[in-house]
């Protein structure tokens, strides 16, 4: 069990580093042990294929027969653009394969662990269980519910600000937390703005200084599109993508105009005057996101918690105060009592350079 556990382990680290890559599939990892060493490694490839399975066998070759391959989640048993993992897995002579937990989509939902022991394979599950829950919860929200894991992050003043009065905001925080954002950012498979954010900061929201990643998707949320054409958004939208999304009564003429730049719209549900936060997210799952990481502004963000759809909050807190008059990193909510408020259960807090980063999962 012991050895299970630390193979099953390195499988895990091999999937999490595949996070934002591969949507929309899940980001699994592979490991194949024969004899108490390593003979085949693999995860999911950018843009969800190749698969973890078949990579880690090719790699193993014929050192496969008769070995153990510990997989992050259950092997897929449907045809789609390539065969099945669990055929490839009893062609190669795979004597046993341990997994963690079974595939929330019907399409596979145990019917993997049944093709494999149908056909002689010894399936072991529940191992670190938990761990692969929480690394394919982004996977499992689209499934079963139709929305992307949401991942809510603030960078802040200890008073709780991310601007002065005057709305200057570079930079509250320090190089290595802006670092640690961009590994954030690639860890998701799109980042998010509201239009205020956008008109105010004119950010790129690329992945910058962690080599050859697959960008992430810039999302933006503006009920009229009332963000300049000028925009470094606009101007890269063919280079990286940008999907903007909006409300019915956005006009003609802008919609075009940012198609025209290579963006990708979504029309949204609005209520009371705003993109509802549930259509929107309905909207990304349909796309197949399954990992957002929304950097604001405070409008969005509100929405967002009032909502219940923030799975994870991250903060950066810079040790300077800003007082009242600066801007809040979180828009009106309407909480009168404590018990309204969402509440969120911390996971980690470090230093990160001359800043604090903290963590926090959905109570």
């Amino acid at each position: 069990m012991t050895d299970d556990l630390g193979h099953m382990a390195h499988a895990l680290r091999l999937g999490r580093r595949r996070m934002g890559q591969c949507w929309p599939n899940p980001a699994v990892g592979c490991v194949i042990v024969k004899d108490g060493r390593v003979v085949g490694r693999g995860a999911t490839a950018s843009g969800g294929r190749p698969h973890a399975e078949p990579q880690a066998l090719e790699m193993a070759g014929a050192a496969a027969r008769g070995a153990t391959a510990y997989v992050t989640l259950e092997p897929c048993s449907h045809h789609g653009k390539t065969p099945p993992c669990c055929e490839a897995l009893v062609q190669a002579g795979i004597a046993r394969v341990v997994a963690p937990l079974a595939d929330s989509d019907a399409r596979v939902s145990g019917q993997g662990f049944e093709y494999l022991r149908k056909h002689g394979v010894e399936v072991t599950t529940g191992v670190c269980a938990e761990e692969a829950a929480r690394d394919h919860a982004g996977f499992f929200l689209k499934v079963e519910q139709g929305r992307p894991w949401v991942t809510l992050k603030l960078a802040n003043s200890f008073d709780g600000r991310i601007a002065t009065a005057t709305g200057e905001s570079q930079w509250i925080t320090g190089p290595e937390a802006r670092a640690a954002v961009h590994g954030l950012r690639a860890s998701h498979d799109a980042v998010m703005v509201g239009a205020g954010t956008a008109r105010a900061d004119d950010p790129s929201l690329t992945v910058r200084g962690w080599g050859a990643v697959r960008q992430p998707v810039r999302v933006i949320v503006s009920r009229l599109i009332d963000v300049p054409l000028m925009s470094k958004l606009a101007s890269t939208a063919r280079e990286v993508p940008v999907w903007v999304v909006h409300g019915s009564d956005a006009a003609t003429m802008t919609r075009r105009a940012w198609e025209s730049c290579g963006a990708t719209l979504l029309q949204s549900e609005v209520r009371g005057g705003r993109i509802d936060p549930h259509a929107l997210l309905a909207a990304l799952g349909r796309q197949g996101l399954t990992r957002v990481f929304c950097e604001g502004g405070g409008q969005l963000a509100a929405s967002l918690l009032a909502a219940d759809l923030v799975d994870e909050l991250v903060g950066f807190t810079a040790g300077m105060a800003l007082g009242a008059e600066g801007r809040p990193g979180i828009g009106a909510m309407g909480v009168d009592r404590l018990s309204e408020a969402p509440r969120f259960v911390l996971e980690e807090a470090r230093a990160v350079g001359a800043d604090v980063m903290h963590r926090w999962r959905r109570a």
